[in-house]
């Protein structure tokens, strides 16, 4: 059974380099029994292409703006803005002009473990698409590639 947890900022592991932006694990499901805890920032340009996985994933922007598409409907959501994406739901998101901060909480799965695997050097900018889509699925998400 998880417990109550306080973790500081300067408590926490080095953010995971993921695809030219970084993800802080504030709290995985492991330390939660359940939702996942992320704190995502990067550069301009930075970002997942279209892919999808089991579980909901939700943006709250902090910082700068963040351009997504969800089910084919794109936007572009600024400080303040909460963005939800259930599970099975094909999306995507760019961090825009000046880059971009923001929260992110995802259902029960995996997504930190992704993350962390991700961070050893395959990532959404490697050239080798094949490992990518495999290391992907191992974790449940689909990368769409058409």
């Amino acid at each position: 059974m998880p417990t109550p947890m306080i973790v500081p900022e300067t408590e926490r592991a080095a953010p995971l380099s993921v695809g030219g932006f970084f993800i802080s694990v504030l709290a995985a499901d492991t330390d939660t029994g359940g939702n996942e805890f992320f704190h995502q920032r990067g550069e301009e340009g930075k970002g997942p292409g279209p892919h999808f996985h089991p579980w909901d994933e939700t943006f709250y922007v902090l910082e700068g703006e963040l351009h997504c598409g969800i089910a084919g409907v794109e936007t572009v959501a600024v400080p303040g803005t909460l963005v939800h994406v259930p599970g099975g739901t094909i999306h995507w998101f760019r961090f825009g002009k000046g880059g971009c901060a923001m929260l992110t909480i995802t259902s029960a799965g995996n997504a930190a473990r992704m993350f962390t695997d991700f961070d050893k050097g395959v990532t959404w900018e490697s050239p080798d698409r094949a490992q990518l889509i495999a290391l992907a699925a191992k974790h449940g998400q689909i990368i769409v590639t058409s």
